[in-house]
């Protein structure tokens, strides 16, 4: 079983646009970067593609932005994974990020999974559309087909079966539902750009708490070296240790900690200390 496959497997070799042509030719979607997959819902429909009728896909929310949409649909498939059987740790935290890599690496273990399964063969009457728009509602994604109750609804307002009255009915309907979906999309796209927005800062901080742990090592390296027995007393070491234990924010410690290795010098150079006359 592939729950169990070691990053040196070949499964982790496939390259990105393998997976998001597999993907998008399984589910009928249009991806086009790994990292629309960071909401958990196409992880789910590719467990109920490879398992069908265990994933409850009405609780697959396929418009999921945040984190805490995000988070429902892991849970969705953890609960799917518990229900299999399937040994397989989920790095939530990690995947909800949206990077690349986190999210290519699960794709890249969710293909080795469904490969594993009838010999890779999709199962022909697996409809991916019917199965996001479970439950009536509407849950296509990026690039995928309309539901069947927007199809009906069209070929009712071209049909040339309605009366005069009932025809400008329907095209006040249509112009009201128009107006709708454009203030719908003009929202989804703000969300959009808020996530993305959220979702840059958390990469800033995170590099900045990288760099300020980085640094906060080095100096305590440095603390610990002088410290050193044969160190503590030497001019330089009582210097450094100056600096690292200064709590003025305000003044800087180095003017004091250069007087101190500067008398230290001057000690050295004349073979007489500033104590003595």
């Amino acid at each position: 079983m592939a729950a169990n496959i070691g990053m040196m497997d070949s499964a982790y070799f496939v390259g990105r646009n393998e997976i998001l042509g597999w993907i998008n030719d399984r589910l009928q979607l249009n991806l086009s970067r790994v990292e629309e997959a960071a909401s958990g819902a196409v992880q789910c429909q590719l467990m109920d593609m490879a398992n069908p009728g265990v994933v409850p896909m009405h609780k697959v929310n396929f418009d999921a932005k945040t984190e805490y949409d995000m988070i429902q649909n892991y849970k969705v498939l953890q609960d799917v994974f518990t229900k299999l059987k399937i040994d397989k740790h989920i790095e939530v935290n990690k995947l909800v990020k949206a990077r690349a890599l986190d999210n290519l690496e699960f794709l890249q273990w969710l293909k080795r999974y469904c490969d594993s399964r009838n010999g890779g063969l999709m199962n022909e009457n697996y409809n991916p559309l019917e199965r996001r728009t479970k439950g009536g509602k509407d849950r296509n994604m990026k690039g995928s087909q309309r539901n069947s109750k927007s199809l009906q609804t069209n070929n009712f307002l071209n049909s040339g079966s309605c009366n005069g009255m009932g025809s400008n009915r329907v095209l006040v309907t249509k112009q009201g539902k128009t107006g709708g979906v454009t203030a719908g999309a003009q929202s989804s796209l703000e969300m959009q750009a808020l996530t993305k927005e959220l979702t840059e800062l958390k990469l800033s901080v995170d590099q900045l708490e990288k760099e300020r742990d980085f640094y906060f090592a080095k100096l305590r390296d440095i603390e610990i070296l002088c410290q050193r027995p044969e160190l503590e007393n030497v001019p330089m070491a009582m210097g450094i240790k100056k600096i690292l234990y200064a709590v003025d924010e305000k003044e800087s410690a180095l003017t004091e900690a250069q007087e101190i290795v500067s008398q230290s010098t001057n000690v050295e150079e004349t073979g007489f200390s500033d104590d003595y006359d």
